[in-house]
């Protein structure tokens, strides 16, 4: 599952490679982490949010406790109750420039990111809703990883061709949910030796539901 995306476009970049609106800029960073601020493309406008629906939790005596990001939904779950409305009403795309996947032993992983060779800029399915924790937050689709991504990770963020933006955001359910499918054509591995948890913000897992 993805934990950790670069998205190294202005807000206004955006705007113009989706025909968006753009919102006046926040404070997402260049790479994006769960639990923390990114943008995506909703109901026509370039808007910043929270990677991850709050998952909220409580302790052994019954206390609350900080809710954990949900920054994954896989395609097959997408029906599922946690997930439902925001699909069939809340979808959006989320400009992504490379994605990563933790690859090595426990203790020593490296950070292994994946691009598209002809694109800066891509798009991944998303959804997204409103949550009283955190505001407006969204989560990452994933699916089934192609032949590039399959010895680092069984899944893969569903990228979205252009062609198929308007269908993932406007289309039946049904429809919608054919275009979650693992990315077919050519992409860019690289191998690095950064190490995963080499920063405090990627040393905090998302979860995937």
């Amino acid at each position: 599952m993805c934990n950790l995306y670069k998205m190294t476009k202005t807000v206004d970049e955006v705007a113009r490679l989706f025909g968006a609106v753009a919102d006046p800029p926040g404070n997402a960073g260049d790479e994006v982490f769960p639990g923390y601020p990114g943008y995506v493309v909703a109901q026509g406008r370039v808007r910043q949010m929270i990677w991850g629906f709050p998952l909220v939790l409580t302790g052994k005596n019954g206390q609350p406790l900080k809710p954990k990001p949900v920054n994954n939904t896989r395609a097959d779950k997408l029906d599922s109750y946690m997930w439902r409305f925001s699909f069939h009403e809340r979808r959006c795309l989320i400009p992504v420039t490379s994605f990563a996947e933790a690859e090595g032993e426990k203790g020593a992983k490296t950070r292994t990111w994946f691009s598209l060779p002809d694109d800066e800029l891509f798009a991944v399915a998303g959804i997204w809703r409103d949550t009283s924790e955190w505001g407006p937050a969204y989560s990452m689709v994933m699916t089934d990883a192609c032949h590039h991504v399959q010895g680092v990770h069984d899944r893969m963020p569903a990228i979205l061709p252009p062609s198929d933006w308007q269908d993932w955001l406007d289309g039946s359910p049904d429809a919608a949910g054919l275009l979650c499918r693992p990315y077919e054509l050519a992409m860019n591995v690289d191998k690095t030796a950064e190490r995963w948890a080499g920063d405090v913000h990627a040393a905090r897992p998302g979860s995937l539901l």
